[in-house]
């Protein structure tokens, strides 16, 4: 197959080396990639919100399967163009892709199906002086939520009152999310610890993928601003096997039937952002599409044709008996630029990668980075994502691997969390006590 991946983060950079990995392979393009990427795959200079550039290079290129990595052009309707011109395209719909794309959508969606979530009110522009009301009469802490997609900032954790009034204002009167925080959800704060569950699904065959935890406050401890993930490791303990049949039971399963039910088959990665609260999981958001860091985690644990299981995924012959993983676990840590994840520098050179090719283990995937007269520099907030993978009964063992191979790497201002997946470490201390 000639395959196009459509992205240029660390989640692209995952899904390309696993792809690689397939002897059903020809060639892989990626559209429009990154420094690391076009080790293993031919650059093409197309955004991945151009859907019509997308398509005529997918026509002239015959590229037998298109991989959409970010959400934007998911609910941009990228597959339903492509799909309406006879091409593959892994991913969901337009219309599916809604479980992203709208927050309102979504909660509404789970009321109907008795999805497991945390209690809300949805309110559009008109309804905001009523919106401020309603703040005023809730406990804190509360969550305040753009309805559209906003870069993964779009929620607002308030333990104040003006907090959230604030949060209000710059959403649905300065628009800082333009017209995806004219409609906000505010829901009640959930008390618990987090978990990401993958299921790869061709709209009525699934198949979850090793739980994994994200890191997305900026500092060590969860504290300081949110992010798009500072890191993430796999298996998290914290979903054990009795934990994650139950979540299949009241969460995935009901959303994939249930989607179908609303003539919106869902086809593709989806993704139960969940919290672990004290009377069970709920779902903090759903997602399109696989997450990242996520994706730099799990993937390295699967133990099957990630190409082959795409294209099932796509002409709906899933089998998820061929859905197996490596017994290892695997730790993500990314290393960002000073000052992400507000205002930061690009362009600066990165020196050490070639020190931790090889090693035992260690892959690094590239996320904000790019050629600069042949030289690797940074073009992003998150700049790379160091992954190891070890032993499965050895998550801090892992740990080691991966951060002996971050402090190789360096460029100015390289910033990194010192903490990922140490919660994991104690969870499973206190299992094994």
């Amino acid at each position: 197959m000639n395959i196009l991946v459509i992205g240029s983060g660390g989640r692209e950079h995952a899904l390309i080396w696993k792809i690689r990995q397939s002897p059903t392979v020809k060639k892989i393009y990626c559209a429009p990639g990154n420094a690391g990427i076009g080790s293993t795959a031919e650059l093409v200079p197309i955004q991945a919100t151009d859907l019509s550039g997308l398509l005529n290079f997918a026509k002239r290129n015959s590229i037998d399967l298109t991989v959409v990595g970010p959400e934007q052009p998911l609910t941009a309707g990228l597959v339903d163009l492509f799909t309406d011109h006879g091409l593959r395209a892994f991913g969901p719909t337009k219309a599916a892709a809604e479980l992203e794309g709208s927050k309102v959508f979504a909660k509404q969606f789970m009321k109907k199906y008795a999805i497991p979530t945390a209690e809300w009110k949805s309110f559009d522009l008109a309804e905001r002086y009523e919106a401020k009301r309603y703040v005023a009469e809730q406990p804190l802490p509360l969550v305040i939520k753009a309805d559209g997609l906003a870069g993964g900032k779009g929620a607002v954790i308030c333990e104040t009152k003006d907090k959230a009034f604030e949060s209000l204002d710059q959403m649905m009167e300065k628009k800082i999310f333009g017209a995806a925080g004219e409609r906000v959800v505010i829901e009640e704060y959930m008390e618990g610890e987090e978990a990401s569950i993958f299921a790869i699904t061709d709209g009525r065959n699934f198949a979850t993928l090793p739980p994994a935890q994200d890191h997305k406050r900026i500092l060590d401890g969860d504290q300081g601003k949110n992010t798009g993930g500072m890191g993430a490791y796999a298996p998290a303990p914290v979903v054990a096997e009795d934990l994650l049949a139950r979540i299949v039971r009241a969460i995935v399963k009901p959303t994939i039937l249930g989607m179908a039910k609303e003539k919106r088959k869902y086809k593709g990665c989806l993704y139960a952002g969940l919290m672990i609260t004290e009377t069970g999981p709920k779902v903090v958001e759903f997602n399109c599409r696989f997450g990242d860091p996520e994706a730099q985690v799990v993937l390295p644990l699967l133990d099957a044709d990630l190409a082959e299981l795409m294209a099932a995924v796509c002409d709906e012959t899933l089998e998820p008996r061929k859905v197996k993983f490596h017994d290892a676990s695997a730790v993500c840590v990314v290393m960002a630029s000073r000052g992400y994840p507000d205002k930061y520098q690009t362009g600066k050179p990165i020196y050490g990668l070639d020190s931790v090719q090889g090693q035992g283990g260690v892959v690094v995937f590239h996320a904000g980075t790019k050629f600069d007269r042949h030289e690797v520099v940074t073009s992003g907030g998150r700049v790379l994502g160091v992954t190891a993978v070890g032993e499965k009964d050895d998550l801090e063992g892992t740990i080691a691997i991966a951060y002996r191979a971050t402090e190789k790497i360096t460029f100015d201002g390289a910033y990194y969390r010192s903490d990922i997946g140490r919660k994991g470490v104690k969870r499973w201390k206190s299992v094994k006590v």
